[in-house]
């Protein structure tokens, strides 16, 4: 079945001429009730895990990591040696996994691929102007091109924020439309920035815009601006994805990214996800955690678990 955007959304309506089609059928949009939906994540993230399903978790977590560089100042080397603790996060412990991908601007993809060569870890590259998305739709499709010939597995997009707070949905729509045909074989992530779209309606309705533009993956924040990725804007986008998935049985993938710094912030972020939209999404191809610093913790909280003792940040190599 075909759907309109139009069709899809209840009042505020879309636009007068804001017709779209939309393959697969998705569901009506809503209005968010943002008391329960806080009230739900507040809940969720109270939940107690002990031992060795903690373990599992921070073990998960590593597994699900885009390891991530994004400074004017990163170098090749820095990239080189970033690619190595994705490899082996902790080199005393082999037992622990590698992470899924290493994200980095897209001039650093050949250095990011040719050090991951073989390993299966992805190479992510930021495009369309991050992380301000204020860039011509050519030169954002042209950048994407360029990032996929570079090497890079998956693309990370930005919206026009600019353009969707102005009510050019349509805009945001196609240019994720022609991102997508763009990455080939390449998975796309699509970047909200939930921190400047200022309602959790306008999260959902960001959300839903993506999925239907062809997003592999929906993902909060560019780690910029704050606050990024809270925990109930991330119940928001999640229930979103359940939605489309009930609605239409598509899967589509989520990124939390964005002022996560502590593997107890990440654990809470795996309790929604596993409450939302079940374990099938409790791999590296449905779920992912952007981080910088996050990584580092875990592996304090891993080394705890294994050992009671505690060691401090001195002990692993910095990000």
């Amino acid at each position: 079945m075909t759907l309109t955007l139009a069709r899809m959304t209840q009042a505020p309506a879309l636009p007068s001429g804001f017709e779209l089609p939309l393959e697969p059928r998705l569901p009506r949009i809503g209005s968010i009730d943002a008391v329960s939906l806080e009230e739900r994540a507040a809940s969720l993230a109270k939940r107690s895990i002990k031992k060795d399903a903690k373990t599992w978790a921070l073990e998960l977590a590593i597994r699900t990591t885009d390891l991530t560089t994004l400074e004017g100042a990163d170098t090749p080397g820095k990239v080189a040696a970033l690619a190595s603790k994705a490899i082996r996060p902790d080199p005393s412990d082999p037992t622990i996994p590698s992470v899924a991908a290493l994200c980095v601007y897209p001039n650093l993809v050949p250095t990011a691929k040719q050090r991951l060569a073989g390993t299966g870890i992805h190479v992510a590259a930021v495009a369309t102007g991050f992380p301000s998305g204020q860039y011509p739709t050519h030169i954002k499709v042209a950048d994407v091109r360029s990032a996929v010939e570079l090497g890079a597995d998956e693309i990370d997009m930005v919206i026009d924020r600019g353009a969707f707070l102005s009510g050019r949905y349509a805009k945001v729509y196609d240019e994720v439309v022609q991102v997508k045909e763009a990455c080939g074989d390449a998975h796309l992530k699509v970047i909200l920035e939930t921190g400047e779209l200022g309602t959790y309606d306008n999260v959902r309705r960001a959300t839903l815009l993506a999925i239907a533009g062809g997003a592999d993956f929906v993902k909060t924040s560019t780690g910029k601006i704050n606050p990024a990725a809270t925990l109930p804007v991330a119940l928001c986008m999640l229930e979103a994805v359940r939605d489309v998935h009930h609605e239409t049985g598509r899967k589509v993938g989520f990124k939390a990214a964005g002022g996560i710094r502590q593997a107890k912030q990440a654990i809470q972020h795996l309790v929604l996800v596993h409450e939302t939209l079940g374990p099938d999404w409790l791999t590296p191809d449905l779920y992912r955690l952007g981080a910088s610093s996050l990584l580092n913790d875990i592996l304090m909280q891993l080394r705890k678990q294994k050992t009671g003792v505690y060691q401090g940040p001195d002990y692993f190599t910095l990000d």
